[in-house]
């Protein structure tokens, strides 16, 4: 068998809409529009390009949520994404990332892997440490935050840029790796993508498929949930400072007095 990748994505919210939470304080995911999250994008350009390089490899896509997830699905297929695999289940609802990252690990042990390819955070919640939380799951090295990523010899090689230095990082397969929005811009699916991307088949998984309990997962399995959520103040109006030969002044006696400077 040739080289399986697979690429986790996730259905959030589009941060166009008037984004919110439900009555039972989770992000509410049926009243607003959702899309394939544009981070996780990197991870399926990656994936793919990985992929070209090798002969007989395979990418499967692989996301967790309510219905209209599948959308994401089909979104990475119709980018080049061989199949899909969506993780559905009402007990799923309200998991932190302790309880997301316990599913997402069986099912890619379900599907069966070389790597795992992620995108470098969250959209919605913001949340970057799922990565190595599979890693740690999974049993298998983790190298994250990449710019660059290619595979040579059976090992993955990685990139990652700080802000004072460039690491070159390396570990053998099977690895997790995670790829930043610097590691190149995600293809356009073309209308043959997309019309193929109708035909490719995408597996539909419950809890129980994956072997595993209501009770480790949603609310009940969550080691964090949010307990009360403000909305943000609207913003007021900004104060206009018209430059008459003193408004150097007045902007420096503005920062002093909220303490700016």
């Amino acid at each position: 068998m040739g080289l399986r990748i697979v690429v986790c994505v996730k259905y959030v919210p589009d941060a166009s809409g008037d984004r919110g939470f439900g009555e039972d304080l989770v992000v509410d995911r049926v009243g607003v529009d959702g899309l394939l999250s544009e981070l996780d994008e990197y991870a399926v350009e990656q994936a793919l390009r990985l992929a070209e390089g090798v002969d007989g490899a395979e990418v499967t896509v692989l996301t967790v949520g309510p219905e209209d997830a599948r959308d994401a699905v089909r979104k990475a297929l119709s980018m080049g994404v061989d199949r899909g695999v969506h993780v559905e289940d009402e007990g799923v609802r309200g998991s932190d990332v302790m309880g997301t990252s316990l599913v997402v690990a069986a099912a890619v042990e379900k599907v069966g892997f070389d790597l795992v390819v992620c995108g470098m955070a969250s959209t919605d919640g913001v949340m970057g440490v799922l990565p190595a939380l599979l890693a740690e799951r999974l049993g298998v090295a983790q190298v994250t935050l990449l710019s660059e990523v290619s595979l040579v010899d059976g090992v993955v090689v990685g990139r990652r840029d700080g802000d004072a230095a460039s690491l070159v990082l390396e570990a053998p397969l099977p690895a997790v790796v995670s790829v930043t929005d610097q590691s190149g811009e995600a293809r356009y699916p073309s209308f043959k993508g997309i019309m193929a991307a109708k035909k490719k088949p995408v597996t539909t998984w419950d809890l129980d498929d994956l072997g595993l309990d209501a009770e480790q997962v949603g609310h009940t399995g969550a080691w964090t949930t949010v307990d009360d959520v403000t909305a943000r103040p609207a913003r007021s109006a900004g104060t206009i400072v018209k430059d008459e030969g003193e408004g150097g002044r007045q902007i420096a006696d503005y920062l002093a007095t909220h303490k700016f400077i």
